[in-house]
C-alpha cells in the first residue's frame, strides 16, 4: 500500500506535520486576544518557575514568621499603610504570622498552576485510553466502557474530591493527592469526545487503506487516528487547566486541599475571609491572581480551538464577509 493512500487528509482535520503547525501559528497568530493571553500565561509560568529566584532577591520566604511586623493590640493587623508594604515586604505582610505575602504569592502560582497541570495530564491520558480503547473495542467492550464514562461524568467531582482527600493520610504529599484526585475523577468528558471522534475516523479511507494492508488495530491507532483527535484533546486540554485551577482553589478554600505552611491561592483566600475590612490586599491579592490566570487560559483555550479546527475559521471568515455585503 502506497504512502499516498495512507496519508490521504480526513475532511476538517489538518494533517499533521511542519505545514500543520505553520497553519496552526498563522492562525493563532490573528487572534489578538489569544495572543495577549498567552504572553500572560507565559509571565506566569515564569514567575512560577522562578519563585525561589524571585523570593530571593527580595530576601524572604513563604514560611518565616515576622511577629514584629504586625500589631497584636488590634488582633495581628500589619503595621503600617497598605499591609505593611516596604522595602522589605514588596506587597506587604501576612495578618497574624507576618509571613511575606510576595513570597507567598508567587510560591502560591508553583502550587495551583502545577496542580492544574499534572491533574490535566492525568485527565487527558485516561480520557484518551479509555475513549480509544472504547471505539476499537467490540461491541461489550465499548458499551462497559461507556456505562462506567457515564458513571464517571455523573459523579459530582466537588463531593468526591472532599470524600478522597478526607480520607487519606496527611503523610501524603498533598498536592500530589490534589492531582490525582480532580485528575481521576474529571476525565469523563474528554473520554466521551475521544471515543466519537475515534468512531468518526474509522469509517474513512485512510483509515480503511491501513487496516487493508495489514495493520494491528493499536498500530492503526497510534499511527492514524491519535494524530486525527490530536486537535480536539489540546483544545479540550487547554479549557480544562483553568477548570482544575479554580477545583484545586477550592478545595484548599474549604480546607482539604494543600495544607498549610505550603501556599496555595485558595488557601490564602480561607485565610483571608476575616481580614477583608482590616487587611483588604490579603484577599484582594490572590484573588486577583487568580481571576487573571483563569482568565488567559480560558481566552487562550479558545483561541487554540479556533486555531485548530479550519471550519471555525472558515465560518468566521463567511460572516465578516456577509456583514460587509450587508453594509455595502
Amino acid at each position: 500500500m502506497s504512502e499516498a493512500v495512507l496519508a490521504v487528509e480526513a475532511p476538517g482535520v489538518s494533517a499533521p506535520g511542519a505545514s500543520g503547525a505553520r497553519q496552526f501559528w498563522r492562525r493563532l497568530r490573528t487572534q489578538r486576544a489569544a495572543l495577549v493571553a498567552a504572553v500572560v500565561v507565559a509571565l506566569l509560568v515564569l514567575v512560577a518557575l522562578a519563585a525561589p529566584l524571585l523570593t530571593a532577591i527580595e530576601g524572604q520566604d513563604p514560611t518565616t514568621y515576622h511577629p514584629s511586623l504586625v500589631d497584636s493590640a488590634r488582633g495581628g493587623v500589619p503595621i503600617g499603610s497598605f499591609g505593611g508594604v516596604s522595602a522589605d515586604h514588596w506587597l506587604g505582610v501576612e495578618p497574624q504570622t507576618g509571613r511575606d505575602l510576595f513570597a507567598r504569592l508567587v510560591y502560591g502560582a508553583r502550587v495551583s498552576l502545577g496542580v492544574a497541570l499534572a491533574a490535566t495530564v492525568v485527565q487527558v491520558a485516561i480520557g484518551v485510553v479509555v475513549g480509544v480503547a472504547a471505539a476499537l473495542g467490540s461491541r461489550l467492550v465499548d458499551q462497559l466502557l461507556s456505562r462506567f464514562t457515564d458513571v464517571i461524568v455523573a459523579m459530582p467531582l466537588m463531593i468526591m474530591a472532599l470524600a478522597l482527600l478526607a480520607i487519606v493520610p496527611s503523610s501524603f504529599p498533598r498536592p500530589v493527592l490534589v492531582a490525582l484526585v480532580i485528575g481521576l475523577i474529571g476525565w469523563g468528558s474528554i473520554a466521551k469526545i475521544v471515543r466519537a471522534q475515534t468512531l468518526t475516523l474509522k469509517g474513512l479511507d485512510y483509515v480503511a487503506a491501513a487496516r487493508l494492508s495489514g495493520w494491528g488495530t493499536w498500530r492503526i491507532a497510534r499511527r492514524e487516528l491519535l494524530p486525527g483527535i490530536a486537535a480536539p484533546v489540546i483544545t479540550y486540554a487547554a479549557l480544562l487547566v483553568p477548570v482544575d485551577i479554580t477545583v484545586e482553589a477550592a478545595l484548599s478554600f474549604l480546607g482539604v486541599g494543600v495544607k498549610p505552611p505550603t501556599p496555595s491561592w485558595g488557601q490564602m483566600l480561607t485565610a483571608a475571609d476575616v481580614w477583608y475590612q482590616a487587611a483588604p490586599q490579603y484577599l484582594l491579592l490572590p484573588a486577583g491572581a487568580l481571576f487573571v490566570t483563569v482568565l488567559a487560559l480560558t481566552v487562550l483555550g479558545d483561541g487554540v480551538r479556533t486555531a485548530l479546527d479550519p471550519r471555525a475559521a472558515s465560518r468566521l471568515r463567511v460572516g465578516t464577509g456577509r456583514k460587509r455585503e450587508a453594509k455595502a
